[in-house]
């Protein structure tokens, strides 16, 4: 008897990869900010569909370099629209989307958590829904808490009705990192204000963090019940703080062109501290960013490419990939086959994974810098800190920014735009585990 042939089963279709769908949804943010902030309701007139475009990437990928003067050529709306686009990107495009059907009661399938786990840079589905909550309460009482703050600054010089917006644009703009700020010199007027140099350092430092320590600070309450994420930022948050603090106070003193030419020493220390934690990927500065000692600026790039945290508003290799390099030169160096820290060990998965993002991030940062300066002669300096301040999603800038041609600026966008969503897609293929079908005979290489 002959039996019936037996069809083949169709191809599933897997879709686009999640790290594809998580590009397309940032470029799909910016291209529609664009719009939105080239439209002459957004704009005094002075900001063309190029400028608009660039805004509109700056502030999704939280960068916070500007080629318009957000204060006076963007209108009430325009800056309301900032505001939201910077929201969106510093919190995450996904989080805020399942944040939307969850209370729709729509039901959250495996694609939009798979684009979710991207956004949030975790190895696993679990807890995804957990971790978008406390990423929306802590940044709603935090940017509420530093509006509060803010407006006893901002409301008795301009009122209550515009004090309280830049309140509210500054709190938001700090806690994700963004720098972009509604004065022409940034914060510069406010070099020695106390408020100011602790709630916007305080605010960004917070968002820089992480959402997952901030979580964790809240629920242990104790530094022995802390996870060991949590205990890396913190530890290496501190350390990177001081050394900047100490860093810029030593080289930046005497220079008349930023902490010589304030009136006292508490001046130049709150504008010392401000631009020590402003490279962890916030963007404000009190003084004048172009006026710095070139050995000041190459150490400004440096906590530049760092940055904060993973799960954070902050960009940068992360803090945490930093340690591990550090941690792993050590070990090698000790001859040691494992890598302990706090009691914890490290796989050797996690060292080539630091080692890759770190590559690739300088080999970005590298080739960025070249396609700048093809087109851009003069300021090497000026061009490199820009490219680093891009790809770090920092915002500082020596002033090169606006004298880019079309193409430079094309290069920053691109920058700004692998800085934010880069290291989440390498990270994806990174996890993506395959073993070899062939093996093959040990050879030697002489390396060093």
């Amino acid at each position: 008897m002959k039996r019936p042939a037996v069809k083949a089963a169709p191809p599933v279709d897997r879709g686009l990869p999640p790290p594809l769908v998580l590009a397309l949804l940032y470029f799909s943010s910016i291209f529609i900010g664009a719009l939105l902030l080239w439209m002459p309701m957004s704009h005094t007139g002075a900001v063309g569909f190029g400028d608009a475009f660039f805004t509109s990437a700056s502030a999704v990928t939280v960068t916070g370099l500007a080629v318009v003067d957000t204060g006076s050529d963007l209108t009430l709306i325009g800056q309301a629209i900032l505001a939201l686009l910077i929201q969106l990107g510093g919190l995450g495009l996904m989080a805020f989307a399942v944040l939307l059907l969850s209370a729709l009661g729509l039901p959250v399938g495996l694609p939009q958590r798979l684009v979710l786990r991207e956004d949030l840079n975790q190895r696993t589905l679990g807890g995804l829904a957990i971790i978008v909550r406390t990423i929306m309460l802590v940044a709603l009482v935090c940017e509420l808490a530093g509006a509060a703050i803010l407006s006893f600054v901002f409301v008795p010089e301009l009122g209550w009705s515009l004090g309280l917006w830049h309140a509210v644009f500054h709190s938001i703009s700090a806690f994700n990192n963004a720098g972009f700020a509604l004065y022409p010199d940034s914060l510069s007027g406010y070099a020695d204000d106390p408020i100011i140099n602790i709630t916007i350092p305080a605010l960004f430092i917070l968002g820089g963090l992480g959402f997952i320590v901030v979580g964790d600070l809240v629920r242990a309450r104790s530094w022995r019940r802390l996870s060991l994420h949590s205990k890396l930022m913190l530890t290496g948050t501190l350390s990177l703080i001081l050394f900047g603090w100490a860093g810029f106070a030593a080289l930046e003193w005497t220079n008349p062109a930023t902490l010589g030419g304030m009136p006292d020493t508490a001046s130049r220390l709150w504008a010392s501290w401000f631009q020590a934690v402003t490279p962890r990927t916030a963007g404000f500065n009190t003084i004048d960013t172009g006026g710095m000692h070139d050995s000041t600026s190459l150490m400004t790039m440096s906590l530049m490419l760092v940055g904060g945290g993973s799960t954070s508003t902050a960009g940068g290799i992360k803090v945490t990939t930093l340690i591990v390099l550090l941690i792993g030169t050590v070990a090698f160096f000790r001859r040691q086959t494992a890598l302990h820290v706090f009691g914890r060990s490290l796989g050797v998965e996690d060292v080539m994974k630091v080692m890759a993002l770190t590559t690739i991030s300088i080999f970005v940062v590298l080739v960025g810098i070249f396609l700048i300066s093809v087109s851009h002669d003069d300021a090497f300096l000026d061009l490199a800190f820009e490219a680093t301040s891009a790809f770090g999603t920092v915002g500082l800038s020596r002033g090169a920014t606006g004298e880019l041609d079309g193409f430079g600026r094309a290069v920053i966008i691109a920058i700004m735009f692998l800085g934010r969503v880069g290291p989440l897609t390498l990270g994806f293929f990174l996890a993506t585990h395959s073993r070899p079908r062939v093996r093959y005979p040990k050879g030697d290489v002489y390396l060093g």
